[in-house]
C-alpha cells in the first residue's frame, strides 16, 4: 500500500498490483516446485489480466462519452511538477502565475462592488459578501492570462484590452453567483472558512442576492457590446442551471453514469473558464483556430479541476478545505472517486441508487472509496485532462502568459484546498 501512495503521490499512473494469494489459501494448496510455480505465476498474470481489463474497459466507456484526443497508454508517465520558475523559448522569465496575473487584476474585488452598488444596506451586504478578496480568483487569472496570450500570438500585442479585463469580472461574478446558488440547493453552512449567506440572511433572501450578482454581471456583458461574446458568456449561465438538473438525478447503468457525471462537471465548472477563455480569445483575436484553443484549454483545465476537488473531499480535511468533506457522499452524489470504486466494490450500486439515503451509507461508501483505487484513478484521470489543456495552449506562440497558463494546468493537479 505504501507504493502504491507514493506512485500516487508522485504523479505516475497507479495500476491494479496482482494481489498475492500465499501458500495456505485456498487453491494453492499443493506440492512446491517449477510446475507450481508456473501455476503461481499464471494466477498472478490472471488476476492483473482481470484487473486491467476492468479498468479499461470503465476508461473506454469514460473517455466515448466525453472524448479526449490522446490515448491512454500516452499518459502512462510522471506529470511534471509545477515549478517556480520557468523560461520561454523566446527567453522571458516569468515567476508565480498568480502573481503575473494580477498585474491585470488590481482592484478587481474593488471593481466587482462597484457593479453592485446598491442602496439596499442589507443587499449590498449580501451581494458583496464572498467578494472579500479571500478567495483564489483561479477563473479571473486563468482570463487574463488567456487574453495576453492570444494578443500576443496574432499580433504580438503586449496590451489587454479593457473588454477582456471586464470578462474577468463578469467570470468571477458568475461563479460567485452559482455558488450562493448551490449553498441554497445543497443547504450548505460554510463557504470558504465562513458561514454560507443562506444562513446567514435565510434561503429566500439569498436566491435575491445570487440573482443580483448575475444581473450585475449581464450588465457589465451587454456594455462591452459584442453580440459573439455575450451569446459565449449566456451560454455559461443555461450550463450551470442545465448542470444543477443533472446533478439532481441518476443513472442505473455505469456507462451512462461516467458520461452523466463528466456532462455534469462540464456544465457546472468547466464551462465557465472554457466560454471566459473563448471569450476573450474572440475580443483580441479573429481566428477561429486560437477560439478554438481557448475554449479546449479552459474545458480541460475545468474538468481536472473538479475532479481533483472530488478527489480532495475524501483526502482532505475540512480546515484545509473551508467547508465540510465528504460534503458530496452527504448530499447523495456520486462522483469520481466513487464511481471508480464501484468496480472493486459493486454493493456500491445500490447505494449509488438510493444517493446514500440509508443510515450507515455515508460512512460505509467512504471506507470503500478509501480501501479501493478510486482516489488514485480519479487523480489519474486529472492528469490526462491537465496533458490535453497543456497540448491545447501549446499551439500558441511562446510567451511567459502561455508558459504560465501550463504551469496552471499543472498547478491544478498539486493543490491540497
Amino acid at each position: 500500500m505504501a507504493s502504491r501512495w507514493w506512485r500516487w503521490r508522485h504523479g505516475c499512473s497507479w495500476r491494479p498490483e496482482a494481489r498475492s494469494l500465499g501458500p495456505g489459501c485456498p487453491g494453492r494448496a499443493g506440492p512446491s516446485g517449477p510446475r507450481a510455480a508456473a501455476a503461481a505465476a499464471a494466477a498472478a498474470a490472471a488476476d492483473v489480466t482481470r484487473a486491467q481489463v476492468s479498468y479499461f474497459n470503465l476508461v473506454k466507456s469514460l473517455t466515448s462519452a466525453f472524448p479526449i484526443m490522446y490515448s491512454i497508454s500516452r499518459f502512462h508517465h510522471t506529470t511534471p511538477a509545477a515549478c517556480c520558475c520557468s523560461k520561454t523559448r523566446s527567453g522571458e522569465r516569468y515567476t508565480d502565475p498568480f502573481k503575473l496575473g494580477w498585474r491585470d487584476l488590481k482592484g478587481l474585488y474593488e471593481d466587482i462592488r462597484k457593479e453592485l452598488f446598491i442602496s439596499t444596506t442589507e443587499l449590498k451586504e449580501m451581494s458583496e459578501y464572498y467578494f472579500d478578496g479571500k478567495g483564489k480568483a483561479f477563473r479571473p487569472i486563468i482570463v487574463v492570462l488567456m487574453a495576453r496570450a492570444c494578443n500576443i500570438h496574432h499580433n504580438n500585442s503586449r496590451d489587454m484590452q479593457a473588454s477582456q479585463r471586464a470578462i474577468a469580472l463578469i467570470a468571477e461574478m458568475i461563479h460567485t453567483a452559482s455558488l450562493v446558488h448551490d449553498d441554497i440547493i445543497d443547504d450548505a453552512s460554510s463557504r470558504r472558512g465562513k458561514h454560507t449567506v443562506n444562513k446567514i440572511w435565510g434561503e429566500k433572501k439569498a436566491v435575491l442576492a445570487g440573482d443580483l450578482i448575475l444581473s450585475a454581471a449581464s450588465m457589465a456583458l451587454a456594455r462591452i457590446g459584442n453580440t459573439t461574446v455575450i451569446s459565449i458568456l449566456t451560454q455559461v449561465i443555461e450550463d450551470l442551471v442545465r448542470g444543477e438538473f443533472l446533478q439532481l438525478g441518476s443513472k442505473e447503468n455505469e456507462n451512462e453514469r461516467f458520461a452523466h457525471y463528466l456532462e455534469k462537471t462540464f456544465k457546472k465548472t468547466a464551462s465557465l473558464i472554457a466560454n471566459s477563455c473563448k471569450a476573450v480569445s474572440v475580443l483580441g483575436c479573429p481566428d477561429p483556430v486560437v477560439h478554438d484553443i481557448a475554449y479546449q484549454y479552459g474545458k480541460n483545465v475545468g474538468i481536472a479541476f473538479q475532479l481533483i476537488d472530488d478527489v480532495l473531499d475524501f483526502t482532505s480535511c475540512s480546515d484545509q478545505m473551508g467547508k465540510p468533506t465528504s460534503a458530496d457522499l452527504k448530499l447523495g452524489l456520486a462522483t469520481g472517486p466513487v464511481l471508480f470504486a464501484c468496480q472493486q466494490f459493486p454493493e456500491m450500486n445500490a447505494m449509488i441508487m438510493r444517493r446514500f439515503s440509508l443510515p450507515g451509507d455515508v460512512d460505509r461508501a467512504r471506507q470503500y472509496v478509501l480501501q479501493s483505487d478510486g482516489v488514485q484513478q480519479t487523480t489519474y484521470l486529472a492528469q490526462r485532462y491537465s496533458h490535453e489543456a497543456v497540448r491545447e495552449i501549446s499551439k500558441l506562440r511562446p510567451s511567459p502568459e502561455r508558459e504560465a497558463l501550463i504551469q496552471l494546468s499543472e498547478i491544478v493537479l498539486t493543490r491540497d484546498k
